[in-house]
């Protein structure tokens, strides 16, 4: 089963100063119109040539548009031995600070 979490919660973390490791596996055009500031940008795509820019030990949240996306690259990364938990309902549903990709 892959680990979850809510855009609720993740933006309650943010807003409490924790520091977390999050992927935003959407698209170019759609990180341009607005993404977590702190999340790193990684197209779903190349996320299995990017493998060597994760750690193991580090547990990462994949956010996606709408949380679909995210879980199978939840279940990718588990699988290959990585810590992930899928941010459910995505992008869709998270209500904290966006920005526009720089």
């Amino acid at each position: 089963m892959i680990p979850t979490i809510t855009g609720e919660e993740v933006r309650e973390k943010l807003e409490n100063g924790e520091q977390l490791a999050l992927i935003d596996v959407r698209e170019n055009d759609e990180v341009a119109e607005g993404m977590i500031p702190q999340a790193e940008h990684i197209v779903m795509g190349t996320i299995p040539e990017q493998l060597d820019r994760l750690d193991k030990e580090t547990e990462y949240i994949i956010i996606c548009r709408s949380g679909v996306r995210s879980e199978n690259v939840s279940r990718f990364l588990i699988e290959n031995g990585y810590k992930a938990t899928n941010m459910t309902g995505g992008m869709l549903n998270y209500t904290g600070e966006t920005a526009p990709k720089n």
